[in-house]
């Protein structure tokens, strides 16, 4: 079993940054990927960015240079690192683990754990 804590959401002025750390405890050598993700109220859980152990990382083409995802893998923490915010960022974001990855997989159902979500409001 794997838990993951998210925290650092909160509300934000359009254009502000924030980032978020995820915590994983547990089994925590199974993890070979590491990921967000984000659900807007009405719309499907989408891809924000994963990383894999090794550092390999794909993130969805819309967000490329905007937001960056990072791994401390001594903290079994991953990170992400949210630029130039925009109302449309507007989510809950949650943090996934998956086990056992031989290639970087960026589906929602590829992932095996869940964090709980972080409410990241922008506000225009």
């Amino acid at each position: 079993q794997v838990q993951l804590v998210e925290s650092g959401g909160g509300l934000v002025q359009a254009g502000g940054s924030l980032r978020l750390s995820c915590a994983a405890s547990g089994d925590t050598v199974c993890i070979s990927a590491m990921g967000w993700y984000r659900q807007a109220p009405g719309k499907e859980r989408e891809l924000v960015a994963v990383i894999t152990s090794g550092g390999s990382t794909n993130y969805a083409d819309s967000l490329k240079g905007r937001f960056t995802i990072s791994r401390d893998n001594a903290k079994n923490t991953v990170y992400l690192q949210m630029n130039s915010l925009k109302p449309e960022d507007t989510a809950v974001y949650y943090c996934a683990a998956g086990l056992a990855f031989s290639s970087i997989r960026i589906g929602v159902s590829d992932y095996d754990y869940w964090g709980q979500g972080t409410q990241v409001t922008v506000s225009s």
